[in-house]
Formats: structure tokens, sequence, C-alpha cells
């Protein structure tokens, strides 16, 4: 498929000010931010509990959205597991994850800014690199994931990184499409 112009990016707050979160995403104009958290909450970092996260963000004119329960990194099904690690080419595989993936193809397509956004700062290490980028790619779509004000690497970058340059289609049965740590 042809790569569309993407409007879709991705941040992680990991260990970031509230202020400096927001600030990397006003230099993306960001109007958007989809919490892709499947629990909002940060025990580490409370500013990003769910509440003052919303709160926070409509005071900086950012509306803030809760998609975690679609297409968040955890999920409960435990048919997207394998040996204990979330599996994400079988998430990516359920009807719920595939509607939320929609709405944010048809906000791309509106030109919608969005930030898809969770816990984790490196993208490497998040689904929201290794499943929602790598399905948003298979549409056309390259999520850009935000890593300071006014600086992002493509999904294309991203996955090099994991692979070291080989890509998906050349890991030698290597798997980077499951949760760097075993949850059951």
């Amino acid at each position: 498929m042809n790569n569309m112009k993407s409007t879709l990016y991705s941040i992680g707050h990991g260990t970031k000010t509230i202020d400096e979160f927001c600030n990397e995403l006003n230099s993306f104009n960001i109007t958007y931010l989809v919490d892709v958290r499947s629990k909002p909450y940060s025990k580490w970092n409370p500013n990003f509990n769910q509440d003052i996260l919303k709160y926070l963000s409509s005071k900086r004119k950012i509306i803030y959205v809760y998609m975690g329960d679609v297409i968040g990194g955890i999920p409960n099904d435990m048919s997207c597991y394998t040996d204990g690690h979330i599996d994400y080419k079988k998430m990516g595989e359920k009807q719920s994850f595939i509607d939320g993936l929609n709405r944010l193809i048809i906000a791309n397509k509106k030109g919608i800014k969005l930030a898809v956004m969770c816990s984790e700062s490196d993208p490497t290490m998040c689904h929201r690199s290794k499943l929602i980028g790598e399905e948003l790619s298979k549409k056309g779509i390259q999520m850009k994931h935000i890593i300071a004000v006014n600086k992002y690497k493509t999904q294309t970058d991203i996955i090099n990184a994991i692979t070291k340059g080989n890509g998906l289609n050349n890991l030698f049965g290597e798997e980077v499409l499951i949760s760097r740590k075993a949850y059951i």
C-alpha cells in the first residue's frame, strides 16, 4: 500500500514532568492525546494518572481520549499470550484492536494530529511501535515517535533499531513482536 502522509505520533511519559511532556506535544501541534495504557495510572509519576492528565491536557488545549481498553498493551484476553509474553501478532488480529486501529486511521485521513501515549519513554520497548506502529505501517501509515521537543523517529527507524537493521522480514526466527517481559 502507498504511504500516506501521517499525522499520527507516539509519545511516552517516562520520568518527564507534565510541562516537558506537553512541550513535546506542542512542538508537533498535537491536538489529541490518545492514552493507550491498559491501566491509565502511574505510581511513579502521579501527574500522569488519568484524571490529572485529562485535566492538565485540557488546560493546554489538548483533548484527552482513552483507548487503552481496545489498543492497550496488556490485554485481559489470555489468547493474546504466548509463553507468558504478550503476542502482538495475536493482539493485532482481535476485532476490538482492529476497531481501535481504524479510529486512528480515520483520524489520520482527516489530518488530525494526535499522539498515542504510553508510559514507556523508549518507543523500541513499547507496544506503541511493536504493535500499533507496525499495524499502521501495514496500512501505509508511518507513525512518528516523539523523543524530544521537535525531534522524532519514524516507525522504520524504530524497527531498524529493534532488529539491528534487519527489519521484520529478516529476523532468522527471532520474534520481536512480543512484550519484552512475561506477564503470566
